[in-house]
């Protein structure tokens, strides 16, 4: 197993609670885990399953995060991150895969996750609450704002920035010096080679706005 990097280690608990238990806590879990770090209990407003890899899962009304835990907000549903961000006063960890390669002079807000295979180059900055997903590559002098989600395999070139709450959808392609507004998506396999405003849904390749997001909300 791979060290974790102990640059990032801070906010990186020895225990953590993981608010959401479906597909996307189950890939926390399992990371955490293979990190050889404790979960001590999973929180779901529906659960479908009462454990999941040996770790309990309660409904929320059962039990919330407390001041004590170290959360993460495990549901990949970038509004209902931030919905549950705003109305719990916790502290939020981050979590790590192992095998992801991420440079020293990059920065990690609190909440967000980075999974198997990543690379994050020199002086990127990630906000709070993200999710940089399998494989997905971004290079240096970029800036991902809060509660963004890029999607496995997408890469973003050089000095891209993302705003808040967008999403980068699996395989996408950024190309350098771009800005793509908040609470924006871009589509699958898309190849973006212009700015995109804030809420646009893009697709293809060149990409395309094909119509815009109604909010954040």
């Amino acid at each position: 197993m791979l060290p974790m990097q102990p640059q990032l280690n801070r906010l990186m608990a020895t225990n953590f609670t993981l608010y959401g238990a479906s597909g996307h806590g189950k890939v926390i879990l399992d990371m955490l885990q293979t990190a050889g770090i404790e979960v001590s209990v999973m929180i779901d407003d529906n659960p479908k399953q009462s454990e999941l890899f040996g770790v309990s899962v309660l409904h929320s009304s059962e039990r919330l995060p407390n001041k004590e835990d170290a959360v993460i907000i495990s549901i990949g549903n970038n509004k209902v991150r931030k919905r549950l961000a705003n109305e719990l006063s916790v502290q939020f960890g981050k979590a790590i895969h192992p095998s992801a390669n991420i440079s020293k002079q990059a920065i990690l807000g609190e909440g967000t996750v980075v999974m198997a295979g990543v690379l994050i180059n020199p002086d990127a900055q990630i906000g709070k609450h993200c999710i940089i997903n399998t494989g997905a590559i971004i290079e240096h002098d970029c800036q991902i704002g809060d509660f963004a989600h890029i999607s496995p395999g997408a890469a973003l070139a050089g000095n891209v920035t993302i705003g808040e709450g967008t999403h980068i959808g699996i395989g996408a392609a950024v190309i350098q010096g771009l800005k793509i507004g908040k609470w924006a998506t871009i589509g699958a396999g898309a190849v973006i080679i212009k700015d995109v405003p804030d809420y646009a849904v893009v697709v293809g390749n060149p990409g395309k706005i094909i119509k815009y997001n109604l909010n954040d909300e």
